[in-house]
């Protein structure tokens, strides 16, 4: 199969699943495949501000559930993959941003006009509430990812914003000056049909500017 079917097949069967079948489990191979994809994930500025936590403990799913609006996605999945934004790591006074553009091999002044141009992003956030808002925006590239990774495997999945994050965070007992939580993406397989795909026609999005 070449390339753009490979692809467009995946974009037909993902969707928002809503119901997984909890006696079907997704083996390790393929979860690591789909949390890899998430890992290679492209970043702003290549911060990778984010963490992954695989859940699979049953007892724990069941605890966050009346947090995700009893959502059943929550508990049938076979692994619950909470997405974090980070915080703290972001900030310079931290030193994760300098060790993150040290990876490169550049000139230490090159390295540091990087740095600068960094400083002078992050310090144009307001607060605490704005950073985590850049953060959170790159989770979702990674989420995408991993998504899409999946539905290659034809293993579903759902991104959920719908959580009380305060509740969720203290659950997972998060610091969370340190990271936060950002997206709830369930992984597993359908029990339902899939519903078809509602999308509106090319045109009425793609404008061409020449």
């Amino acid at each position: 199969m070449q390339n753009r079917e490979i692809f467009t097949k995946a974009l037909e069967f993902r969707h928002a699943c809503k119901l997984f079948d909890e006696k079907k489990k997704i083996n390790e191979q393929d979860i690591r495949y789909i949390l890899e994809a998430g890992r290679m994930s492209p970043s702003s500025f290549g911060m990778e501000g984010w963490k992954f936590l695989v859940i699979t403990d049953e007892k724990l799913k069941e605890e966050l559930k009346p947090c995700c609006w009893d959502q059943p996605q929550i508990t049938t999945c076979s692994h619950l993959v909470v997405i974090l934004g980070a915080l703290n790591p972001l900030k310079l006074q931290s030193g994760t941003p300098q060790k993150r553009f040290a990876r490169r091999d550049l000139p230490d002044d090159m390295i540091q006009r990087y740095v600068g141009v960094y400083k002078t992003f992050i310090d144009a956030k307001r607060d605490d509430t704005d950073t985590f808002a850049w953060s959170a925006r790159q989770t979702y590239i990674a989420a995408t990812n991993m998504m899409m990774a999946a539905a290659v495997l034809d293993i579903d999945s759902c991104p959920i914003e719908g959580f009380e994050k305060e509740k969720v965070d203290k659950i997972l007992k998060l610091d969370t000056d340190e990271f936060q939580t950002s997206l709830i993406l369930p992984f597993g397989y359908r029990v339902k049909e899939q519903p078809k795909h509602m999308r509106r026609d090319f045109d009425d999005i793609v404008e061409f500017v020449r």
